[in-house]
């Protein structure tokens, strides 16, 4: 027999889902207001509703709202925010400009890999040398698994986080916005494969494997090339047969699919998402309105539940040791940045342009914090590296927004002021005249 929610149940749910979207919604626009990627606040409102804050200051309240009903609602919330996510990157794959792409596919590829190298390594080296004094129960005699770890977590870019990020900053068609989503997507399946080797070193058979990387690869080449037209011949013939409401369903319904492929590939359900919102993005039977009706529902009520998931995961307060979130912090920020950054200019951009790259590839997410959380449950760290690791996560999002906004405003105030020198000092002198003999 199937079991279902009791009426206590769901209501314990819709409570949990209205009280953790108001918070969140209220305090992305507060953040939208002062010109900060709204994400923040959204990831604020799950630090102030979880454990940090409400569970400290009223306990009650709190096991009241999450821990009631041996958590069932809470799971059922958790289930609901990520679907969230996965109709969030499908929605930014709309926005990919694949002959954008194709013309800055090398410039992207130096930029993930250099982002990726770095981190990777300092990380790799840190616990490998330092292990005793990141770890607090050094419990370990086989280095690799911990090291592997802990460069992966540090080197990985979050591919939603940043979608998110360049959709609030409005730049996602711009040349930057795309170059920075198409590094990240780079970075994000190569992380992927990473994550899946982790896996089965932790012992944690059928979640991954080179085999299923191989298969989810050759998905990605499929979908951009022959499964895009497969995708627009079938918008096509639903554009003639269905309604709006049903071209949009089953919009939503590859998605889902290809999200499923994907997931049990081992590469998670975003991946798919993502790539499958390239395709029907590309096609001319999803019009910018659908588009547009459906970015407006995803990025308005259902990816901030996700992105105040976050906050909802750890207590900050008991588990939190400034050394080692010093550590982590360093070490991401600095290797992240100054990799992307070399990769940056490798690829011909300027100096600003360089920065606001590199600090937009630092920005990290759900997958440090999926990550930590089978490496927690498999004893590979303790809870501080955790909340290391879910600080890192917010200082490098609260980071990204402001300053890849702020070193983008001093690119185009060089490139005016360069305009500007290249007038010939005569100019206006010679159009004087020009205005005299209009006027007579």
């Amino acid at each position: 027999m199937v079991s279902k929610l009791s009426s206590e149940e769901v209501l314990s749910f819709l409570i949990i889902v209205s009280i953790i979207l108001i918070t969140a919604r209220v305090l992305g626009e507060v953040f939208r207001k002062f010109k900060q990627p709204a994400v923040i606040g959204e990831i604020l409102a799950g630090i102030l509703l979880g454990p940090s804050l409400l569970g400290t200051v009223a306990p009650d309240v709190f096991n009241d709202l999450f821990t009631s009903s041996n958590g069932i609602p809470y799971k059922a919330f958790d289930g609901l925010a990520q679907i969230g996510i996965i109709l969030l990157m499908f929605i930014a794959g709309f926005e990919v400009d694949l002959k954008q792409i194709r013309l800055q596919g090398k410039k992207a590829a130096s930029i993930s890999l250099m982002g990726l190298i770095f981190p990777f390594a300092l990380g790799f080296l840190a616990v490998w040398f330092f292990y005793e004094r990141i770890f607090s129960d050094a419990a370990h005699t086989n280095l690799v698994i911990p090291a592997m770890f802990f460069g992966t977590a540090l080197s990985i870019t979050a591919l939603s986080v940043i979608a998110k990020i360049l959709l609030d900053l409005n730049i996602l068609r711009s040349k930057i916005g795309n170059l920075v989503l198409t590094a990240a997507m780079i970075d994000d399946f190569l992380g992927w494969i990473l994550f899946s080797i982790i896996i089965q070193m932790m012992g944690k058979t059928g979640e991954g494997s080179f085999a299923s990387v191989a298969m989810v690869l050759g998905f990605t080449v499929f979908i951009l090339t022959i499964g895009r037209w497969i995708v627009d011949k079938i918008l096509m013939i639903a554009d003639k047969f269905l309604s709006t409401g049903g071209v949009m369903t089953l919009s939503v319904s590859l998605c889902l699919l290809s999200a499923v492929l994907t997931e049990y590939l081992g590469v998670r359900g975003i991946f798919g998402a993502f790539l499958m919102g390239v395709a029907i993005g590309d096609s001319k039977y999803f019009p910018e309105r659908l588009q547009n009706i459906l970015h407006q529902f995803v990025v308005n009520i259902i990816a901030p539940l996700f992105f105040a998931s976050i906050g909802l995961r750890v207590n900050f307060v008991t588990n939190f040791n400034f050394e080692v979130v010093a550590i982590i912090l360093f070490i991401a920020c600095f290797a992240k940045i100054i990799g992307a950054g070399i990769g940056s200019r490798m690829s011909g951009m300027t100096k600003n342009e360089s920065y606001a790259v590199a600090f937009g590839m630092n920005a990290r997410g759900s997958q440090e914090i999926v990550l930590g959380a089978l490496a927690l449950q498999a004893k590979i760290i303790d809870e501080p590296i955790f909340v290391g690791l879910v600080v890192m996560t917010v200082v490098t999002i609260l980071m990204a927004g402001p300053l890849m906004k702020y070193y983008l405003g001093r690119e185009d105030k060089l490139a005016a002021n360069k305009i500007a020198g290249m007038q010939p000092p005569g100019i206006e002198i010679m159009k004087q005249p020009e205005k005299t003999i209009a006027g007579i």
